[in-house]
């Protein structure tokens, strides 16, 4: 049987009547672009988002038509909702998924459906017989793929990524950042960058730049206002494209900043790419270090290698005496990487310059690269540089959850 294509889901689709009976969803530019793998479907509908909870019977509708053509085997819709949409006028087009990646044939991407679940055979609880030696394919041009994450949000974790990648950058290396938060994207502005990537042969897209560094976002290719509400499989979609569809080029290092905490995200990435190690962003009280384990744990139970810990607003610089000040206690962090035997990478202190400058998408290992900020950034790109050598990339592990 042939594959199914965009173009059939499409034409399926316009017979969907949009909201109030108005039209099709098609016609009013409601659907994202269409993802289709192995003859799965996937796709989001874009409504306002007062109505996102009225409208989900259209949702139940546009799933239930898709799951009944020919030839596919399953369908998985999600509203996405604008918060610039009126509930009046029909919403904006949204490009959600990747706009030019919406291949209508299977990628041969393995998306992680249902991660929680034993291999066929193997019991909850009860460690495989024969682990997994499956090797995740790798992205051509680049070495090191390193994750920067922390347990919970806002520990500085965007910040620490773009100034450890371009602190590698300023070490001499060849740098690139990967976005992988789908839901709260920073790098566009962590980094100055506006406006939409270019497709390039093939429908790879080329991937924005600033400061010398290559980088990818789902920022880029949304509207900032856009509400993101896509489930698991969509989001591993995204990002394997953002990953493995991109033009990077030769990179000595492409630099993962992840989204807080043990979700989806974090799984697709350890499961599917060949992390070469991770870099946990904590800030020195407790309460961040005991959602920072949570992170350390996971990494470890799948078998990728920490490179190690940086306490992020380690101490409070006053501007105008250069009194420090311990805000939130200090070493914290650099107690916790000791007592688990991982790597202390450094202390970043908490000062006005580093937020004005991050804010203003100046980061400060760019904009003031002879400051005393950036030499700590470089210091730590250096550790992390270190921690990499000797190290390669493992086989994906079989994940299962006592």
């Amino acid at each position: 049987m042939a594959d199914v294509t965009k173009e059939e889901v499409l034409a399926v689709l316009a017979k969907v009547r949009g909201p109030d009976l108005e039209g099709d969803i098609v016609s009013r530019g409601m659907v994202s672009d269409v993802f289709i793998s192995d003859n799965k479907v996937y796709f989001s509908i874009t409504v306002p988002a007062a109505r996102a909870n009225e409208l989900e019977p259209l949702r139940v509708a546009a799933e239930r038509t898709v799951k009944a053509m020919p030839g596919v085997k399953g369908a998985l819709v999600t509203l996405t909702a604008d918060r610039k949409a009126g509930s009046a006028a029909p919403p904006r087009p949204q490009p959600a998924a990747p706009a030019a990646h919406s291949h209508s044939h299977s990628h041969g991407h393995a998306h992680a459906h249902g991660h929680s679940h034993p291999p066929q055979g193997q019991q909850p609880g009860q460690q495989p017989t024969q682990p997994q030696q499956r090797e995740k394919p790798g992205v051509p041009g680049v070495g090191a793929i390193i994750a920067v994450a922390s347990g919970k949000g806002g520990v500085g974790k965007s910040t620490t990524a773009v100034n450890l990648a371009l602190g590698l950058q300023a070490n001499g290396l060849r740098v690139g950042i990967l976005d992988a938060d789908i839901y709260g994207p920073s790098v566009p502005r962590l980094l100055k960058i506006t406006g939409r990537p270019q497709q390039i042969e093939n429908r790879i897209i080329k991937p924005m730049e600033n400061y010398g560094l290559k980088a990818m976002s789902m920022g880029f290719l949304v509207d900032e206002e856009t509400a993101m509400i896509w489930r698991g499989p969509m989001v591993q979609s995204a990002l394997l494209q953002m990953l493995r569809e991109v033009a990077w080029g030769d990179l000595d290092v492409l630099v993962v900043d992840m989204p807080p905490g043990t979700g989806d995200v974090q799984l697709t990435m350890a499961q599917q790419v060949p992390l070469a190690g991770a870099v946990i962003v904590s800030t020195p009280q407790d309460l961040a270090l005991l959602d920072a384990r949570k992170g350390i744990a996971m990494f470890r139970k799948v078998e990728v290698p920490l490179l190690g810990i940086v306490e992020n607003m380690s101490y409070f610089l006053a501007p105008d005496t250069g009194k420090r000040y311990d805000i939130f206690g200090h070493g914290g962090a650099r107690s916790e990487a000791e007592r688990i035997g991982v790597p202390f990478l450094g202390e970043v202190p908490l000062t006005i310059d580093i937020r004005e400058r991050s804010d203003a998408g100046t980061p400060v290992v760019a904009s003031d690269p002879e400051g005393a900020s950036a030499k700590i950034y470089r210091e730590i790109a250096a550790r992390v540089w270190a921690e990499l050598g000797g190290l390669t990339p493992r086989p994906a592990p079989a994940i299962v959850f006592e």
